[in-house]
């Protein structure tokens, strides 16, 4: 019996391709998504009682989220679903780095080097949010702000630091920037399921999409603008994590008011990421071992004329 040439190198891409593909990566996928919701709707949460001047002294980030989550009713548990979230929404990301994202232009180096790059910023939520429970849930770990203030200061410290924090800070805001157009283009519409929407749902998702991708990005961009000038100005201070970027936004002109309006965005990208796990289109890639090959036969197939 003849063996087909590269039969043997297309088995193991295509295993991987079902691996992709298969229902426990979209399930993580979906639990990874809500995970998500969670963790900027009470970030968000924070923030507006900041801009109505409750300030309860927890932080407008990530570790204030986790730290409100423990206190509550159960918290210890809340907190351990936590983690199974995250860790979900780290499996999921890592898939889409090795095998590639769905939709058109998945399989760019850029788009799995993104994935690889949340893949890594999850599991490093995950651990910390780990460590909270293990501790019994009552504290939401270091503030961001202060572990961007530290890793700053060590990085400026490295031969060519400055130059270094610079590029980063500038990809943030670049990030950020992308971010933002592409929620105001309604990109996101392209990963969801909107055909099984009623035209009220519809319209709902793409405001709480838009709105919601354009706050991020908005603080994305302002981050990495601190970021760029504690380069400028070597000074490690300069760098703020989400909760002083938050709480720079009172001090604009506008006030308060341009907190909690950032606030309620990231309120509605959180609700944005449930809504996202419920329609987000299952993954689809090309199996080419499954591709019918009875019409062109074991040898070369002719090139286009």
């Amino acid at each position: 019996m003849a063996i087909r040439k590269g039969d043997g190198a297309a088995q193991p891409k295509s295993q991987g391709l079902r691996l992709a593909d298969s229902r426990a990566v979209e399930v993580a996928s979906r639990v990874g998504l809500c995970a998500r919701g969670v963790i900027y709707v009470l970030v968000g949460v924070l923030a507006v009682r900041i801009g109505l001047g409750s300030d309860s002294g927890q932080e407008a980030d990530r570790s204030g989220a986790v730290g409100t989550l423990g206190e509550q009713p159960f918290g210890r548990v809340l907190l351990w679903a936590l983690v199974v979230g995250l860790a979900a929404m780290a499996l999921w990301r890592l898939s889409e780095a090795v095998f590639g994202q769905t939709g058109e232009g998945g399989d760019k180096w850029t788009r799995r080097l993104g994935s690889l790059g949340l893949a890594v910023f999850y599991t490093v939520i995950c651990i910390g949010v780990v460590q909270t429970a293990l501790a019994g849930g009552s504290s939401g770990g270091r503030p961001g702000d202060e572990t961007s203030k530290e890793y700053t200061a060590r990085v400026l410290n490295w031969p060519g630091g400055r130059v270094i924090v610079g590029a980063f800070g500038a990809v943030l805001v670049i990030v950020g920037v992308v971010i933002l157009v592409r929620g105001l283009m309604r990109k996101f519409e392209k990963n969801l399921r909107t055909d099984e929407m009623s035209p009220a749902t519809r319209r709902v998702v793409a405001v709480l999409g838009t709105v919601g991708g354009v706050a991020c990005g908005a603080l994305a961009a302002v981050a990495g603008l601190f970021v760029l000038l504690a380069a400028v100005r070597f000074d490690p201070s300069e760098a703020k994590g989400l909760d002083e970027t938050l709480r720079s936004f009172a001090a604009t002109p506008a006030g308060p008011v341009l907190l909690i309006a950032a606030a309620v965005g990231l309120v509605l990208f959180g609700l944005y990421s449930f809504c996202e796990a419920r329609w987000r289109k299952a993954a689809e890639h090309e199996d080419p071992a499954e591709q019918p090959t009875g019409a062109a036969g074991p040898g070369p197939r002719p090139s286009a004329s």
